[in-house]
């Protein structure tokens, strides 16, 4: 991958120089007060507890894609994780279809045996029977077998059971939990059967792949009538949370730009804030804003929206 940091500091240096560019700076580094959407009020359709998930971030894409003069033919996310946005898109048909992209292989089963019209029922059947001790789980997960079900049963219990939901090398099993009820913190078997389920009745309407996301935006820039949600590791600007929330972190950044600007349909893309990342999106031509937020342990962040129009979020 080239030295693309540099590259970026000194297209920087280059347009620092210039009025518009200093005044969207000035912006950003006083970032813009927002109220803090409060996420209990959004519907909860992913059984993942996913680190960096966009619950918060859900009213804002309704507001997106109702501002949109044309209805997406397709909705597509290509680093799709817990999938809390493309699912709202599919329970809500803001889109007539949606395409899910996810390269962790992990990931990738739970998705392939929620829209299974064999399977989808074995997972919630299988997570509600499941007697949740610790002695159970080390030996759930010590398992090896090639079943793809299976294998999204692990996932989801180690989801469910590794602390702030980290399947990533390196993770653990939580110890004290919440209220000191340990493993059973994050472990509702009713819930996660009910959203399971519920995903069943529209998957009808959704795709997936598994698969590089880049690779995915590439062969779909062009699609008219097309909407992408792209929302990658946060590993830009020298940000370390991507590299231990994900396993699979290691992501070309300004390549991501590079093919947004060749969507012949519409895009909304977010980031942690970052300098670096703020300089892609001008170099670019996008827009750029501030929006609020909370993370799992309840501070308050701020996060960047990049699109080629934002008017809709003012």
């Amino acid at each position: 991958m080239k030295n693309w940091r540099s590259q970026i500091l000194l297209t920087r240096k280059r347009l620092m120089s210039s009025f518009s560019y200093a005044s969207q700076l000035t912006f950003f580094d006083v970032p813009v007060a927002e109220p803090v959407v409060n996420v209990a009020s959004v519907p909860q359709r992913s059984p993942f507890r996913y680190p960096g998930g966009k619950t918060w971030l859900v009213p804002r894409v309704r507001q997106w894609l109702r501002s949109l003069a044309w209805k997406p033919s397709l909705f597509i996310e290509p680093f799709v994780g817990g999938g809390i946005i493309g699912l709202t898109v599919a329970f809500e048909q803001l889109a007539s279809r949606v395409l899910l992209v996810e390269r962790d292989d992990q990931v990738a089963a739970v998705w392939k045996t929620m829209l299974s019209d064999d399977d989808n029922e074995w997972l919630a059947q299988r997570i509600l029977s499941f007697d949740l001790t610790h002695e159970h789980v080390l030996k759930e997960l010590e398992t090896r077998s090639a079943s793809t079900k299976q294998k999204a049963f692990r996932a989801i219990l180690k989801n469910r059971t590794f602390h702030g939901g980290i399947m990533a090398p390196g993770s653990s099993l939580i110890k004290n939990g919440e209220a000191g009820r340990g493993l059973r913190s994050r472990w509702y078997p009713m819930t996660l059967a009910r959203r399971i389920r519920a995903i069943a009745q529209v998957r009808d309407h959704i795709s997936f792949i598994e698969g590089d996301g880049l690779a995915v935006l590439q062969k779909y820039a062009g699609r008219d009538g097309a909407a992408f949600f792209i929302d990658p590791p946060y590993t830009a600007g020298g940000k370390r949370a991507g590299s231990r929330l994900y396993t699979y972190h290691d992501v070309d950044h300004p390549r991501i730009f590079d093919l947004a600007k060749r969507i012949d349909g519409d895009f909304l893309m977010t980031y942690d804030y970052a300098e670096e990342v703020v300089t892609l999106a001008l170099q670019h031509g996008f827009k750029t804003r501030t929006v609020a937020m909370k993370n799992t342990h309840h501070a308050h962040m701020t996060e960047l929206l990049i699109g080629r129009d934002l008017g809709w979020s003012e």
